[in-house]
């Protein structure tokens, strides 16, 4: 998720009691929920983001290393002792991001060291207009009520209103939304399974957000046939009407079922398509000739089509098969 959510969800989790244990809980907490970032923030360069973001410092064995920051630099800054109860709080933070993170389709390296596989559940989007409204709610409630209560009560003195009840709110309904859209999105994982796609049985079936209502998801069927080579079918999915899986665009892939093709494998050999190939989910290989050669591009179907990539690796190969000018790009 994008760090808006990390620090309101670390905030909340802050609010839920730990403010009531740990002096200053908000800003060890909102820090916390949002350390594991930096291990892309000061890289520029799109494979190298790819490369280094989401790694160690976002896999379990870290986040009891990395809870240890936050209250080192608080205790070196106001010589704020740290307890036990403050290190818990930013565990819980650092936690909260590595799961907020898991959830969504960009995926994390979480068993990192022991596996770099990357884990995704795409139940959510990188940003989610439902997550942010739970969360901004429960930080607007509380104020409004205070300043309520001072139109109601000027004269006495205000306490600081009901900010661990929202907290809590913000929480429970968090986690309820989730399992409501995982619920859905399984749902939409058997519709696509139990059709054939294209005349076959799909290899696999993905399903990927759309919108943003928990009933609207994009489908993404694989399959190959000896006539026609590999395809994918990206459908529309609205749970609110029978499934119909001649609904979406068929596209042919470039990669050969059985050989090779020299322009791709030349491509393959570049440290950008490796990068890329090793963080790409659901490849989409497309070649088109051009007039310096052949234009190759390797397309991340999680964040785009084949006709309007959003994540991909392309570069040129020539009639030699020397490659130029390979990149990995952030489209939409």
């Amino acid at each position: 998720m994008e760090n808006v959510t990390h620090t309101l969800a670390g905030l909340m989790i802050a609010r839920s009691g730990f403010d009531r244990r740990v002096e200053r809980a908000a800003f060890l907490v909102m820090i916390a929920a949002n350390l594991p970032d930096i291990d892309g923030a000061p890289i520029f360069w799109p494979a190298s983001y790819i490369e280094w973001h989401r790694g160690y410092l976002h896999s379990l064995a870290f986040a009891p290393l990395m809870a240890l920051i936050p209250p080192l630099l608080l205790w070196a800054i106001k010589r704020q002792r740290i307890t036990l109860w403050s290190y818990a709080a930013c565990l819980a933070g650092v936690l909260s991001h590595v799961l907020l993170d898991w959830t969504n389709i960009y995926g994390i390296r979480m068993l990192l060291p022991f596996s770099g596989q990357w884990l995704h559940l795409d139940m959510t989007d990188l940003l989610d207009p439902w997550i942010w409204a739970i969360l901004l709610l429960a930080l607007a409630a509380p104020a409004l009520a205070r300043l309520v209560g001072s139109e109601i009560a000027s004269s006495r003195r205000m306490k600081s209103g009901p900010q661990r009840g929202w907290a809590w709110f913000a929480l429970i309904a968090l986690l309820s939304y989730e399992g409501v859209r995982f619920t859905a999105h399984e749902r939409a994982l058997a519709e696509m399974g139990a059709h054939l796609v294209n005349g076959v049985i799909p290899k696999r079936v993905s399903v990927l957000p759309r919108g943003t209502t928990p009933m609207l998801w994009r489908g993404v069927a694989e399959g190959s046939s000896a006539e026609a080579g590999s395809f994918v079918t990206i459908t529309p999915i609205d749970l609110n009407e029978p499934y119909d899986p001649t609904a979406g665009r068929v596209d042919y892939s470039a990669l050969p079922v059985s050989g090779t093709n020299l322009a791709i494998e030349a491509a393959r050999a570049t440290h950008e398509f490796r990068i890329f190939a090793d963080f790409n989910q659901l490849p989409f290989w497309k070649v088109t000739p051009s007039a310096d050669g052949t234009l190759v591009e390797l397309i991340d179907l999680r964040f785009g089509t084949p006709q309007h990539p959003g994540f991909e690796a392309s570069t040129t190969v020539d009639a030699l098969g020397g490659v130029h000018d390979p990149k990995v790009r952030f489209g939409r």
